[in-house]
């Protein structure tokens, strides 16, 4: 095994700060520690505020970056802490930081991200490595997603097509045909985002449990047909989206012009369009039996798992922890070992699921003192 490395990741959902001390072999790895840092009440909001178009304050911008920074260091020592683990055994620290605007499809490309890993570095005394996406999109590359790479080191080839369904506030996915290297992925639209703000302006909680307030609505089929009609859901891959695109803001623009419709029963349409835009975009690459692993907080979600069991029938849906690594970890564990790569020096991206003009080596070194 390797020396440690941690992985530092706030997804889009922005629950918390996960942080997972790994330790990496020939194709499999060890999870050696892992802990979830709450945000703030206050830093929180100023994050899902900068997330949305018309809110480009610089001021909130550098304080965020600064404050997310300083939390993240505060994580990793809480976790090195609680494994009894020096951070001198830590070779380095993968962190992704929070995605505040992504839009890879502009005339300029450009991804934000906060936690100013320099911070990080400094407080922990590790040397960091942040600004994962840069590279795949200086080569032409949608610098998102950057699981793929990961599932596919770790999961290799398989006897049977395989598929990796990563729901956090965006949804995306890995697909990992039978027998082969040819691996395939995309973000296929909302995964949690939509139904965690809505059921915050509507309850003032800040996900709903289980999808059991969705689950007491009825589907509207009407407005969900209006919402897969967006022109996301058709676009050919690559591509990668986020909360800029997908928010309130953009479900209320579809449900201007449709009847009223009772909160409960907007918040099971909501899940219907997280279930239906990922079926729908496994339908055209596995069209026989296969196995899907969902991570991530729909993992958690009774309503969302129930739902694609019955969308997807011919195929066998489970958590990732069937295939032995947490739902919660997935992530952060893939940012620790893209660390690893970038000391490596591994290309980590797939040129063919960024669009990328080829294989590039990620990151950017934030060295300790």
């Amino acid at each position: 095994m390797s020396k440690y490395y941690i992985g530092l990741m706030t997804g889009t959902s922005m629950d918390g700060l996960d942080v997972a001390l790994v330790r990496f072999g020939d194709h499999q790895l060890e999870l050696v520690a892992a802990h979830t840092y709450s945000l703030p009440d206050t830093l929180n909001t100023l994050c899902q505020r900068l997330c949305e178009p018309g809110s480009d304050d610089l001021d909130s911008y550098g304080r965020a970056h600064q404050w997310l920074g300083e939390c993240s260091a505060d994580a990793i020592n809480q976790l090195l802490e609680k494994a009894g683990i020096a951070a001198s055994e830590v070779s380095a620290i993968g962190s992704h930081g929070q995605t505040v605007r992504h839009r890879p499809d502009l005339d300029h490309r450009f991804t934000l991200q906060l936690g100013d890993a320099s911070i990080i570095a400094e407080k922990t005394g590790i040397d960091t490595v942040a600004d994962f996406r840069s590279a795949d999109m200086a080569a032409g590359g949608q610098g998102a997603p950057l699981v793929p790479a990961f599932h596919s080191w770790l999961l290799g080839k398989r006897e049977e097509p395989t598929i990796i369904v990563n729901i956090g506030g965006i949804a995306n996915l890995t697909y990992l045909p039978a027998n082969s290297d040819h691996i395939f992925g995309f973000d296929t639209g909302p995964g949690n985002t939509l139904i965690d703000s809505w059921c915050q302006l509507h309850t003032g909680q800040s996900y709903d449990d289980n999808g059991n307030w969705g689950a007491s609505g009825n589907i509207d089929q009407e407005l969900l047909a209006n919402l897969m009609t967006d022109a996301y859901f058709h676009r050919p891959a690559p591509k990668s989206t986020g909360r800029e695109y997908f928010n309130v803001h953009w479900l209320k623009d579809y449900m201007g012009d449709a009847k009223p419709i009772a909160s409960a029963d907007a918040q099971a349409t909501l899940h219907a369009l997280t279930v239906h835009s990922i079926a729908d975009a496994i339908r055209p690459l596995a069209r026989g039996k296969c196995n899907a692993y969902i991570c991530g907080g729909g993992a958690h979600n009774g309503l969302i798992m129930r739902s694609l069991t019955q969308a997807m029938p011919s195929h066998t849906v489970d958590t990732t922890a069937a295939l032995g690594l947490d739902p919660d970890w997935v992530e952060a564990v893939c940012f620790a070992w893209l660390a690893h790569c970038f000391e490596q020096r591994i290309p980590a991206n797939v040129p063919k699921v960024t669009g990328a003009n080829g294989p590039r080596i990620l990151g950017c070194l934030y060295p300790s003192c």
